[in-house]
């Protein structure tokens, strides 16, 4: 039943963009990531990119609201930098670790549209449901690409790296034409999830290889991302005309 709701939504979403005319939105852009570490401290942003591909509906008579299906790549995550001081050189030195997770998102949604001047300028601002795919992380490599020689009992573990995550991506723009069927879009998206990154159960009788060495519990950790990405994008309008 759930499989056939989805085939009927989206029969229903590609069934309105055919009765109209069709936008085809290639853009891409930086990536702001930030995550919430349940039990895990602290985490700076984290500066990487997307790319994303969507199909949008065109109202030919008022282009007012729009309805639209995206895919893209997005590389979601988070830091941490520190500085040291170097008591004998007196110098600083520079240690940064990043947690990457490498996702294909599929969003749907829709737009409300205003216009702004003239040339067909308009502002927008949008809503989505939106699900993730973790295609890939670096969190099984970190011991490897920072030269440790041990792994860190308090690094994420890549075996508790869920690989479907649901969320919501929420913003507003700028689109306008460049000619009669094609255009720009600028646009500024907030994309939280609902659901975890990772979840990683409670694991208990752990030496501590930064104390005693007596057994500890390293407590449940869960991580969820927020991203906050700028996109600058190219539109191709098919343009359908009903001749009666």
């Amino acid at each position: 039943m759930r499989k056939f709701s989805t085939l009927l939504l989206l029969a229903f979403f590609f069934g309105q963009l055919s009765a109209q005319s069709t936008a085809y939105v290639l853009q891409g852009g930086p990536t702001l990531g930030s995550q919430k570490w349940e039990n895990g401290g602290d985490r700076q942003v984290l500066f990487k990119y997307h790319v994303a591909l969507a199909i949008e509906s065109v109202n030919n008579e008022d282009d007012k609201s729009a309805g639209f299906l995206q895919i893209g790549y997005h590389v979601k995550g988070s830091a941490v930098r520190n500085n040291f001081a170097n008591v004998f050189t007196g110098g600083n030195s520079k240690f940064s670790k990043e947690y990457r997770f490498n996702n294909l998102s599929l969003a749907i949604g829709a737009k409300q549209k205003f216009p702004l001047g003239t040339n067909g300028m308009r502002y927008f601002y949008f809503g989505a449901i939106r699900g993730d795919y973790t295609l890939s992380s670096n969190i099984k490599d970190l011991s490897d690409e920072y030269g440790f020689n041990y792994i860190n009992i308090y690094d994420p573990q890549d075996e508790y790296v869920k690989k479907l995550m649901f969320g919501l991506s929420i913003g507003g723009g700028l689109q306008f034409n460049l000619s009669e069927l094609i255009g720009g879009q600028l646009t500024l998206s907030i994309c939280p999830d609902i659901t975890n990154q990772y979840r990683q159960p409670a694991i208990p009788n752990v030496i501590d290889p930064y104390g005693s060495g007596a057994n500890i519990t390293i407590p449940e950790r869960r991580i969820r991302n927020t991203v906050v990405e700028v996109s600058f994008g190219i539109r191709l309008l098919h343009k359908v005309e009903i001749v009666e």
